[in-house]
């Protein structure tokens, strides 16, 4: 199994990437901490894994209290951290252009999608440094590195940042065994941009733009959080991992 003896915690593992990333590691041999704000989605989660392989720990990434604490029962419970995936984050539905998307909007976005991922990152590369080192993997998104074709001013500067401060961190620590790497999911058809996509003219505007035609599944982002967190990317860091349909290699619209 590619994660035995590790232990890995999961942020956002309540439901989409996050979910399906915790029961993949899960079933390659890892322990996992199920970390959501909703504690009840993550015991689900928790109970599909079974055997006293995860425990659920409700976490808002925003505030740093849970942050820290979330790192701490890692280490409490399973006497170790070696794998963090920073990937909660939420699409606002109110997320528009710089013109009419509010001020508490922009906050919220940045509290959760950049500022968790700084938190998760503050309180979780302790731990890896006292494990000996492992591996850090943030989500960012596609539309860090392209424009969204449906404006989300907030939730694209803040996966700007995800960008950013991976580079950054994968440099300082590359010397301690940590690697630190960031996903950039294309479109995915998850509940969170789904509902963010609220008319199938939204959806069809994404869709054209996808060469592969088609909006991913969670299933297969995990599968390249799995090799990122696993020894067979022992040279990667400070990589951006685009798993998008092939969005980000297309610059013609399909008529």
């Amino acid at each position: 199994m590619r994660l035995a003896n590790k232990v890995a915690l999961i942020t956002g593992a309540g439901q989409g990437i996050g979910r399906e990333t915790a029961l993949l590691f899960a079933q390659e041999g890892a322990k996992v901490v199920v970390a959501d704000i909703n504690l009840a989605a993550a015991q689900a989660v928790v109970a599909e894994i079974g055997g006293g392989n995860a425990i659920a720990v409700q976490a808002d990434v925003s505030k740093a209290a849970d942050s820290a604490a979330m790192v701490a029962a890692a280490e409490e419970t399973f006497g170790a951290l070696h794998i963090l995936f920073n990937n909660a984050g939420i699409m606002h539905s109110q997320d528009d252009n710089a013109m009419t998307t509010d001020e508490a909007i922009w906050d919220l976005t940045m509290n959760i999608n950049l500022k968790g991922v700084f938190f998760g990152c503050k309180y979780g590369i302790p731990a890896l440094q006292r494990a000996g080192g492992g591996s850090i993997i943030n989500t960012a998104s596609f539309v860090a590195l392209l424009g969204a074709a449906t404006p989300q001013i907030a939730y694209t500067a803040s996966k700007g940042g995800v960008l950013s401060m991976t580079r950054e961190l994968a440099v300082v620590h590359a010397r301690e065994n940590i690697r630190v790497n960031a996903i950039c999911p294309g479109p995915l058809r998850t509940e969170l941009l789904m509902k963010f996509l609220d008319t199938d003219a939204k959806k069809q505007r994404r869709l054209v733009h996808i060469p592969m035609g088609r909006f991913g599944e969670a299933h297969e982002i995990a599968k390249a959080a799995l090799f990122l967190a696993s020894s067979e990317s022992s040279f990667v860091t400070g990589a951006t991992f685009t798993v998008d349909g092939g969005i980000t290699a297309s610059y013609v619209t399909p008529e």
